[in-house]
């Protein structure tokens, strides 16, 4: 087992370096950090230009700039911003906001994909199955922001009505000025912030479940029909605990490959799901500060993380393989 997460660590920093440099690549070739300068009344001239782009180092060569920039992102350091203030504090802040999001959706996405896609198989061709069929493949039809939307006017709007006061909020990560409120402690902001996080949940958590619920039925169709689960009933095994002890740890093996390979596609719905609830987060640090002002160190931050996050979580899932299933570690 040492070994073998040994060497799975030493491929992800591979597949990291690797995707730093066509994270860098890309970035520069499609972003111009002195466009903005270049739109000015009245136009600077060609020397400030130059004195510009060397203070950026945009006249260094390529290579010279990537490993400025990666020694500078391993000692944590992203670079500024067009306005000189540092990437680095703002990005750890905003990544702060979309990591509550985006945990709280993966662990309602996997218990919702677990037990209905346990149900949707034990009980196949049954009334349940039918119904639980029929909501994931409405859910996944259903566009991001348009749930999210619907989430705001209609649950939000009842809810709050029933209750006679707002427990659902809409907008923001926390309410605004919490902290400066007379006798606001820590645990009132928690207890806010967690108000807030609902809706976004909901939204994000459950047109993930929709699609990881199916992986997880058709896994466990697989496993129940083999051969040593019938083993298993035959040498007097109660069908309760051949399905949860024998199959369900075998069939959890194709669900932790889809949601390893599923965090780069949340990342994607994060953003649009920050952008209507009007979260401070990463997603809104990319459109607005990054893309918006053409921004490439912004940009190159947010993409280098989110990689990050994926190659961890791809990490992370080959070392649950040989937990799930001691065969693999010997591959």
């Amino acid at each position: 087992m040492l070994f073998f997460t040994i060497r799975r660590i030493i491929s992800s920093v591979l597949v990291l370096l690797a995707s730093s440099f066509l994270v860098f690549a890309l970035c520069a070739a499609s972003f111009d950090p002195l466009a903005k300068f270049r739109l000015r009344q009245p136009p600077p001239t060609p020397q400030s230009l130059q004195a510009l782009a060397h203070k950026m180092g945009l006249d260094q060569p390529f290579l010279k700039r990537y490993w400025d920039w990666l020694s500078g992102v391993v000692h944590g350091d992203f670079g500024n911003t067009i306005a000189n203030t540092p990437v680095s504090s703002q990005i750890w802040e905003r990544a702060g906001v979309t990591s509550r999001m985006i945990i709280a959706a993966m662990i309602l996405a996997i218990v919702l994909a677990v037990i209905i896609g346990v149900i949707g198989a034990v009980r196949q061709y049954k009334a349940s199955d039918y119904v639980f069929t029929f909501i994931a493949y409405v859910l996944i039809a259903l566009p991001t922001f348009w749930f999210a939307v619907l989430l705001k006017e209609f649950l939000a709007v009842k809810i709050n009505q029933a209750v006679g006061h707002q427990v659902l909020f809409t907008l923001g990560e926390e309410t605004p000025f919490i902290r400066s409120i007379p006798g606001t402690t820590t645990w009132d902001v928690w207890v806010d912030r967690l108000q807030h996080l609902v809706l976004p949940t909901i939204s994000l958590g459950l047109l993930t479940y929709a699609a990881w619920s199916r992986f997880q039925r058709a896994s466990m169709l697989d496993v129940l029909g083999s051969d040593y689960m019938r083993l298993a009933r035959a040498k007097g095994l109660t069908y309760r605990r051949t399905v949860f002890k024998h199959g369900l740890r075998n069939a959890l093996i194709p669900l932790t490959t889809v949601v390893a390979l599923g965090i780069g596609t949340l990342f994607g719905s994060a953003v649009i799901t920050e952008t209507v609830f009007n979260w401070n987060g990463m997603g809104q640090y990319l459109l607005q500060d990054g893309i918006g002002n053409n921004d490439i160190n912004v940009v190159l931050a947010w993409l280098i993380l989110s990689a990050a996050v994926i190659v961890i979580f791809n990490l992370i899932a080959d070392i649950l393989y040989a937990v799930l299933d001691p065969r693999i570690r010997l591959a």
